[in-house]
């Protein structure tokens, strides 16, 4: 199947899998999984609406070649996680190394002048173009692209503005409105006065506030921060590890608890994190018997029911 991008992320020789699924770089697995569900509803054979035989074919290309692919990278913690990774090195480079980037949509052009508003500014105009993405079958590569194209300054902006020495600014060229330029310049800033607590300090406690009062979701991003910051701090990977612990995510709890307790494991909170690994582990130990009998249900399930959907009687 021809993948005729060239906007965005896709512009790297990278398929942006978030811009397919039409859900935010910072999106985690239930809203990702939710975001799959509605859109292999629309395009699945069994329940697609679409009435031609080129249309529903079209749609069935569109669901096997690129939504499901999209999906089982995004739906794995490990995969997921290391995919986001390399969206934020190529985010810091590009800020880092003044890239000039040509954009083509108004809603990329409009993030990118948004200011210290763009977390906002990016999820807003994510969900306009996500919420028809599907609809008109004609439209989809377009609006793919278009995602893209948001990702890609919302990166820029984003690791921009983690880096120490400097500060984004960007500006929109005053040439052709359909094709402007978007240039990140990072502007020497003076050296601050003396801080109360560094960024990174400020990031984990809003972290260690947010998983008090039971928000796992805010905590991974002021974490996501964090670690921008200074990437093999160990308290930072054990609240991560937490914060994960919380949704239910084992395997990526185990893999940042683990790191934590490598880097520091002496500190109280990765102790705490350590200890509260281990209790989840020895409580969710199966008997040969349960996962036998786990895997025979998923075997006989269909395709809605690996997603928790019922089979009709």
């Amino acid at each position: 199947m021809p993948f005729p991008i060239s906007q965005g992320l896709f512009k790297f020789d990278l398929i942006d899998h978030f811009a397919i699924l039409g859900v935010s770089i910072d999106a985690e697995q239930e809203e990702i999984r939710e975001r799959y569900l509605k859109i292999a509803y629309k395009l699945h054979p069994d329940t697609c609406r679409l009435y031609t035989p080129a249309e529903r074919e079209q749609a069935h290309q569109l669901l096997s070649k690129l939504v499901n692919p999209a999906y089982e990278q995004l739906g794995r913690d490990l995969s997921r996680e290391e995919f986001r990774l390399i969206l934020t090195q190529m985010g810091k480079a590009m800020a880092r190394d003044l890239s000039k980037i040509t954009i083509n949509s108004e809603s990329a052009r409009k993030l990118a002048q948004s200011g210290a508003n763009h977390e906002l500014a990016y999820q807003k105009i994510l969900q306009s173009l996500a919420i028809n993405q599907y609809t008109a079958l004609e439209n989809t590569y377009q609006k793919i692209a278009q995602l893209s194209e948001l990702n890609l300054v919302y990166l820029i902006l984003t690791e921009g503005r983690g880096n120490k020495k400097t500060t984004p600014k960007v500006f929109i060229s005053q040439g052709n409105p359909r094709q402007s330029e978007l240039v990140v310049a990072a502007a020497t800033t003076a050296a601050p006065a003396k801080a109360k607590e560094s960024p990174l300090e400020a990031y984990i406690r809003r972290a260690q506030a947010s998983l008090d009062q039971n928000n796992p979701a805010q905590a991974l991003r002021e974490l996501r921060d964090a670690l921008r910051q200074e990437p093999d701090n160990g308290i930072c990977h054990a609240l991560l590890g937490l914060a994960y612990l919380r949704q239910n995510q084992l395997s990526m709890a185990r893999v940042h608890i683990n790191r934590a307790w490598k880097a520091n494991p002496k500190d109280a909170t990765v102790i705490r994190s350590k200890r509260e690994l281990d209790k989840v582990v020895n409580s969710n130990i199966e008997m040969p018997d349960q996962k036998e009998q786990k895997k025979e249900g998923e075997r006989k399930g269909g395709f809605w029911s690996r997603f928790g959907g019922k089979k009709n009687k």
